[in-house]
């Protein structure tokens, strides 16, 4: 018998497991190296290169062979993945020489080099585990954190030491910090020079951060986990910024605002980019690293705020600033100082610059992500069939990965001149397709997908409706992307009519759209659901029930889910809240410190967004689901909605997940957690 597709999704991690990612391409355009777990139901990633001219793909490194498969990972290590949302193991990262000859990882802790042309692989004996190595761009050394230590080691002999080490037990050398991993997209602390002979590095003290703990009431008999959590209206890690010399120089790189978001060290020099605290501006700077002057270089501001956008700060051949900025209702290229392109086409990001060419990914459709390139003062779009393409351009050699709504899986083309190469998938196919139509909806033109039921006639009977939202900034939940439909495609096929609405605060649409949230969250992020369901009904008239809809989500669609029932009982009849958001002064500062404010500049933000004072509103069924070790969105989100509804004398539900942080990657859990959300649906609607 067939595994079920809530045993199959589990098992496959969402079906990405088998899918290859992490591409490096090398500096002839000749080898691709490249991440992929060896099955579509194997966890563990390996190593891979591409050979171009021979088309010979061979396995570099395998996790099994090095007897590390199962993994021992320590304490930083596991935050950095829960960081990255990163749900397989084995090697799922590595960093390469200038030459892409030797790359090394950390598996279990561990130090290993593995040499590409040759394909062995050896361990390097460290002081302890190993977390983030990076090769010197020549490969003779690689630095790597340990103990909050930033220490190199020379490949050839051996020789290890350390560049700069903790003053006290809150410091770390290396590494990014909570809110830089979390919330500013930055998941490194260290940057090597383009001659190998220094490292930038960051330095965080996490002494002025508030200290929360995180219990485990399933074995009472664990400390809690001591966690550094920066709420709102707390204190952040003081961060700073060194130049660590291998002949033990150190060179202070000084700067006032809050958060360094971003650094990199090319020809040309190092470069900072950092925010304050209000994140209403942008700066980059240029450093002396002789002196550690910074010197700006460029300032960017808004009212609202600014966005963190990905791979700027990039430069040409010739030294010219490649930037992203938001100038006339678009976010755009900028290429020295003038916009390239138009503000209709919404850039995602930069994903590099080769030579006088820049690869960057941008939306026309907020439903589409497609790749463009500027060179000598053009744009020219190279992917045009719909979907969200992604993809790495070196010395002409363009990969080009696509997910598209054709299928659920992703495919990756190389492009060499003439020369049409393929990095097969071994990820698992799911045994169901989704049915999507993507429309508009409502009076601002939603992004809207629909999904019914597989054998559904239309117009045949009307079904119950479920809502299935993210809804919040950063992320979009309506994509011309087959594989982010697999789940909601299973709820529609238990009987339910399926709606996902993208709605104002989400990207794609324009820095405008994304900003009607400011300091009033709550009231456009409903709003817009409820405009997107009967935007719906409206183009299925005889589909769609609207005396049983349901309202479903996570994390902040967790927030907006128990929000729809307790403001919105006309509307929504029951309600799933995963891992919700309930009182925004327990969440992190630069997050919610960008759409609400201060909390001691506006309190009253904070409690009209907060779900407590609504406690004594509900009249719906509402389950309330947490991860208990989740160092995100803490458990007492859920616990003191859980005591206000108490109080309040409201029926609700709560499940506690034992064990579980902000994902749920753990299989058993995955399953019957869909198994169970769909009984209480069936149950609370009638269906």
């Amino acid at each position: 018998m067939s595994e079920s597709f809530p045993r199959l999704y589990a098992r496959t991690r969402r079906f990405t497991l088998g899918a290859p990612r992490g591409f490096t391409i090398s500096p002839d355009g000749g080898r691709v190296a490249f991440l992929r777990s060896r099955s579509g139901t194997d966890p563990v990633t390996c190593l891979w290169e591409l050979d171009l001219t021979s088309r010979a793909e061979r396995l570099v490194v395998d996790p099994a062979d090095l007897g590390a498969a199962d993994e021992d990972l320590p304490a930083e290590e596991r935050a950095r993945r829960e960081r990255a949302r990163e749900q397989a193991g084995g090697v799922v990262a590595y960093a390469t020489d200038a030459a892409v000859t030797s790359a090394a990882f950390a598996l279990s802790g561990g130090l290993y080099l593995a040499d590409l042309p040759s394909g062995t692989v050896r361990r390097l004996e460290t002081p302890g585990p190993v977390i983030d190595p990076r090769l010197s761009p020549d490969g003779s050394t690689v630095a790597y954190v340990t103990g909050g230590a930033l220490r190199v080691q020379e490949v050839a002999t051996g020789a290890d030491r350390a560049l700069a080490a903790p003053e006290a037990e809150n410091v770390t050398y290396g590494l990014a910090e909570f809110i830089a991993a979390e919330e500013l997209d930055r998941m490194r602390g260290h940057w090597w020079s383009p001659d190998g002979t220094a490292l930038l590095a960051e330095r965080a003290d996490e002494s002025p951060v508030q200290v929360w703990h995180i219990a485990d009431p399933a074995n009472p008999g664990r400390t809690p986990t001591a966690v550094a959590y920066p709420a709102a209206g707390t204190a952040n890690a003081t961060v700073e910024l060194v130049i660590l010399g291998l002949d033990g120089s150190r060179v202070p790189v000084p700067f006032e605002d809050e958060y360094l978001v971003n650094a990199s060290w090319d020809r040309f020099g190092p470069s900072i980019v950092t925010m304050p605290r209000d994140q209403k501006a942008i700066r980059l700077w240029s450093v002396d690293p002789a002196t550690g002057a910074a010197t700006l270089v460029r300032e960017d501001t808004d009212e609202a705020w600014v966005d963190v956008v990905g791979g700027v700060p990039a430069r040409l051949g010739d030294g010219t600033l490649v930037w992203v900025a938001d100038a006339d209702g678009g976010r755009r290229l900028i290429v020295g100082d003038a916009p390239v392109t138009p503000p209709t086409l919404q850039v995602r990001d930069v994903l590099g610059v080769d030579g006088g060419t820049v690869l960057f990914r941008a939306s026309g459709d907020p439903t589409e992500i497609h790749l463009w390139t500027w060179s000598a003062g053009a744009i020219t779009p190279l992917t045009t069939e719909p979907g969200v393409h992604n993809g790495r351009l070196t010395a002409g050699t363009l990969l080009i990965a696509s997910q598209t709504l054709d299928g659920p899986g992703t495919t990756v083309q190389i492009r060499r001149g003439e020369q049409r190469l393929h990095i097969a998938s071994l990820a698992e196919r799911p045994r169901l397709e989704p049915r999507v139509s993507l429309v508009r909806t409502g009076e601002r033109d939603l992004a809207t997908a629909v999904l019914l039921p597989s054998g559904h006639v239309p117009g045949s009977r009307r079904l119950p409706v479920l809502m299935d939202p993210y809804g919040g900034p950063h992320a979009q939940r309506v994509m011309a992307n087959g594989r982010i439909f697999l789940e909601p495609q299973w709820f529609a096929d238990q009987g339910f009519a399926v709606i996902v609405a993208d709605g104002r605060g989400t990207p794609g649409r324009g820095p405008a759209f994304e900003r009607e949230i400011l300091h009033n969250v709550p009231g456009p992020v409903l709003e817009d659901q409820v405009d997107a369901l009967h935007g719906a009904a409206r183009l299925y008239p005889d589909d769609l029930d609207l005396d049983r809809v349901a309202i479903k989500g996570w994390s902040f669609g967790g927030y907006l889910a128990a929000l729809a029932v307790l403001r919105r009982p006309d509307v929504f009849h029951a309600a799933i809240a995963g891992a919700p958001v309930t009182d925004w002064s327990l969440y992190d500062t630069a997050y919610t410190e960008r759409y609400l404010g201060h909390p001691a500049e506006r309190p009253e933000v904070y409690e009209q967004t907060s779900l407590m004072p609504d406690a004594e509103k509900l009249s719906r069924p509402l389950l309330l689901i947490h991860g208990l070790a989740d160092d995100n969105v803490v458990a007492a989100h859920t616990l003191r909605l859980s005591s206000a509804l108490l109080a309040a004398g409201r029926p609700h539900i709560v499940l506690p997940l034992s064990g579980v942080t902000h994902m749920t990657p753990q299989e058993v859990v995955a399953e019957n957690l869909l198994h169970l959300q769909v009984d209480f649906l069936k149950k609370s609607l009638g269906a």
